[in-house]
């Protein structure tokens, strides 16, 4: 067995645990989507993550995911690519051409732009709204206050908006922002929560993620 094949049954393992591992919660472990985060892995370790059947992908920046997964997506079918990093105006057509998803969307700005650019290339990609739980001024994201008024905006702009993500502070219990975003999710009617990394997708289950994104658990330390 590769070192790919014992990473992903580790973390598949470890995602069936968390999802009975409080009685109230229990969940199917098929409702959580693994999305492994590719960003500045080597290809070599990308192609034996595909081998052994993972094909759901998250990348950070636009231009090196072009790079990167252009030929990879026309031989893999299946194959799904998540933006989870923040999205730049100037590369909004793009991102719209790659990815098959679109977790990072922050401000009025970029909801036109991308109204406009999947209009435009007749794509009408699935979105996150990225909220900013801890409200700290150096990280992205819509504060919780905001939500209904953002949200609002993207539906009259016609942006398919299906979820919520956040990353925590790192200096909080992460359990607590996790709670405040599926009691955010729940008001709006949103049934999709991105949250969970490497360090803290065990406390991300039980309290509602659907997707979960994992770098160096799965691939190793990023080179």
């Amino acid at each position: 067995m590769s070192d790919s094949q014992k990473n992903l049954k580790t973390i598949q393992t470890q995602i069936e645990k968390s999802c009975v591992r409080y009685k109230e919660t229990i969940r199917d472990a098929k409702d959580v989507n693994l999305i492994a985060v590719s960003k500045k892995q080597p290809l070599p370790r990308i192609n034996e993550m595909l081998t052994v059947g993972q094909r759901l992908y998250g990348e950070n920046r636009v231009q090196e995911a072009m790079e990167r997964w252009g030929e990879l997506k026309a031989q893999y079918q299946d194959l799904a690519l998540h933006l989870i990093g923040p999205l730049q105006t100037n590369k909004v057509k793009e991102a719209v051409a790659l990815f098959d998803v679109i977790q990072t969307i922050d401000r009025p700005k970029l909801v036109h732009a991308l109204a406009k650019e999947m209009q435009k290339q007749d794509r009408n990609l699935p979105c996150f709204i990225q909220v900013n739980t801890g409200e700290e001024d150096q990280k992205s994201g819509i504060k919780p206050n905001d939500l209904s008024k953002f949200l609002t905006l993207c539906r009259e702009e016609g942006l398919n908006i299906i979820g919520l993500m956040c990353i925590p502070p790192v200096d909080e219990p992460a359990a607590l922002h996790f709670a405040l975003l599926q009691k955010l999710a729940k008001n709006h009617g949103l049934k999709e929560l991105s949250m969970g990394m490497s360090s803290d997708f065990e406390k991300a289950i039980p309290l509602g993620a659907t997707y979960i994104r994992v770098g160096t658990a799965l691939f190793g330390d990023r080179e």
